[in-house]
């Protein structure tokens, strides 16, 4: 396993804060207010994200056109929407670091889209598995009756799970 190093870090501006909530808010809605803080880092790492400290925790990240949060995030303020329930024999398999394949879905949320992130949580305890990108939206994944539905971006276990601060 590879660990995820800080080169460096430091508070975010104004005009950066404005623009990380805007899509924060695209991604989870009115559940964005949870995110906000005083004093919000971003750190320069190895990872294909950007990684935004909030309150001493990587609880952020951002790629591009989207923000989401992490899985240390989701659980510490956990929000509604944008989930993918898997059943739990797929579990294991999540948490190995593996995309989501139809035949392990229980349901999608309606605000699932495609190119989009997504929670990953298991039927049982509604515990977050994954950060995942979706290949579909919500309705085609129903569709599906085999294949690939969502590739896993952040899962239990890797570097950034692990990441200290």
């Amino acid at each position: 396993m590879v660990e995820l190093i800080v080169k460096k870090r430091h508070a975010i501006k104004k005009s950066q804060l404005t623009a990380l909530m805007a899509k924060l808010s695209e991604s989870i809605g009115e559940d964005a207010a949870l995110y906000n803080a005083p004093m919000i880092e971003i750190a320069e790492t190895t990872s294909k994200f950007n990684i935004y400290i909030i309150d001493k925790k990587p609880l952020v990240i951002e790629k591009d056109d989207w923000a989401f949060p992490t899985l240390r995030g989701a659980i510490a303020r956990p929000f509604s929407g944008r989930r993918i329930v898997v059943d739990m024999g797929a579990i294991p398999y999540m948490i190995n670091g593996a995309d989501i394949m139809r035949p392990g879905i229980v349901s999608v949320s309606d605000d699932v889209r495609a190119g989009l992130p997504a929670l990953a949580v298991d039927e049982s305890h509604d515990k977050p598995l994954a950060v995942v990108l979706p290949l579909y939206d919500a309705k085609d994944i129903i569709a599906l009756e085999k294949g690939k539905a969502a590739k896993n971006l952040h899962y239990i276990g890797d570097e950034l799970w692990n990441m200290e601060i």
